[in-house]
């Protein structure tokens, strides 16, 4: 299963809850990246948990071990072009999505979620853990 893939937060919550699937795919990969919208979400979901500290801790170390993608002025084109060709097609994703989308189109990634909306967003190639 080699291949350049950008995870979706989902799959990083799969990941320390130590899915092996998760870990087995992830270990055959030839480049994986994580969206700082990700760790943007992660951040959050470890502030309303009961383990802040030790959440907070887990984000900093998966941070500290992946390579990071951020948004830029490409990314910005591109999510304009996917959200708008969602609103098109009368089918709108959660914001956050969108970006990770256009990070993922921009960076010719494949995208590995558990989300089946994504597929709602033209050429993107996405896998399913």
């Amino acid at each position: 299963m080699s291949g350049k893939f950008l995870l979706d937060t989902n799959i990083v919550i799969a990941l320390f809850a130590d899915e092996a699937i998760v870990k087995g795919n992830l270990a055959q990969a030839s480049e994986v990246f994580i969206p700082s919208i990700v760790i943007g979400e992660l951040c959050y979901g470890a502030r309303k948990s009961g383990r802040i500290g030790a959440n907070l801790a887990r984000v900093d170390e998966l941070v500290a071990g992946s390579t990071t993608l951020v948004c830029d002025a490409e990314t910005a084109r591109q999510y304009g072009e996917v959200k708008n060709k969602l609103r098109l097609k009368g089918r709108p994703l959660p914001e956050n999505d969108v970006w990770i989308a256009a990070l993922a189109l921009q960076h010719d990634l494949i995208l590995v979620t558990r989300d089946a909306h994504f597929q709602e967003v033209e050429n993107l190639q996405t896998m399913f853990w």
